[in-house]
């Protein structure tokens, strides 16, 4: 069986292969994707196959995708025009008759109000018009999202939102990483949508508290308003359109976008999702590290 895997040099990719190498996969099965393949020279040392695969270049996706029996398309960055790229991969993938497609959507994306939602609907709707054989994977926020965050607190002793009393179930990209492939690698699944998040949901000010242990000194969680976190997003150096982007993610968190588990991620891959706690401590480690 083979098994292609696009965005293949990106963090959630890049974990993605060495989780299905874990899993039994052989190299040899295995194909992985990217705009640029020289960024997966170390991959192709594993003996692991490396295409060219450019969601603005759909000359680069049927080569890519031919012969491919499971793939897993990874959601892009490109912000605004992510439902034309993704649909001419799936298109690709319908016409080399791709048995399962995997896609990382977003929490509860059919419905949610979440200001990042709308893209991953309109890929799950090219799926659905498309009739590819399909799993859907709404992983819900990474863990590594909030690096940043911390790395401010390590010297401020503050993290700021306007997310309120407002829950993230989030669990580290290794963890969604895990679940990818075992999606890919195990028989069955098509049809199905999981959604996908860590087993414990925290709220800012326990986001706090963890990074006050990790770090070993006080860090306080500061609530704002919305128009206050704006405008201190602004004074850090963001322009207006980016702030008022960071400021609606920030309420999405605050009505609850991201607040739901089911288990789903730890049962698919057979453990608990890695603690929110143990996660920092992994990013801090990291951090200290390059520092």
């Amino acid at each position: 069986m083979t098994i292609l895997v696009t965005a293949a040099s990106g963090r959630l990719g890049r974990l993605v292969i060495d989780a299905l190498l874990t899993r039994g996969a052989s190299p040899a099965d295995l194909v992985a994707g990217a705009r640029d393949t020289t960024k997966l020279a170390d991959v192709a040392r594993r003996g692991i196959r490396v295409v060219e695969l450019d969601y603005t270049r759909p000359e680069t996706i049927a080569p890519a995708v031919a012969g491919v029996d499971s793939m897993l398309l990874v959601s892009g960055t490109d912000f605004g025009n992510r439902v034309p790229q993704h649909r001419a991969v799936i298109e690709a993938a319908k016409a080399a008759g791709v048995a399962k497609l995997a896609y990382t959507s977003g929490p509860k994306a059919d419905t949610s109000e979440h200001v990042l939602m709308p893209e991953h609907r309109g890929t799950e709707q090219a799926i659905a018009e498309v009739g590819v054989p399909a799993v859907l994977l709404r992983n819900n926020w990474y863990t590594e999202n909030y690096e940043q965050d911390v790395a401010i607190a390590a010297s401020t002793g503050v993290i700021a939102a306007a997310t309120g009393t407002g829950r993230v179930a989030s669990a580290p990209r290794r963890d969604y990483a895990e679940a990818a492939a075992v999606v890919l690698l195990e028989d069955g699944h098509v049809g199905n949508v999981y959604e996908l998040g860590g087993d414990e949901p925290w709220t800012f000010a326990e986001l706090a508290a963890a990074a006050s242990e990790v770090l070993e000194r006080d860090v306080e969680f500061v609530a704002q308003s919305p128009s206050e976190r704006v405008a201190s997003l602004i004074a850090a150096g963001l322009d207006e359109g980016t702030a008022g982007f960071v400021a609606a993610i920030d309420e999405g968190i605050a009505r609850g976008d991201l607040a739901g588990s089911d288990g789903t991620l730890s049962r698919l891959i057979g453990r608990p999702t890695t603690p929110l706690v143990d996660a920092l401590r992994e990013i801090v480690d990291a951090q200290r590290a390059a520092a």
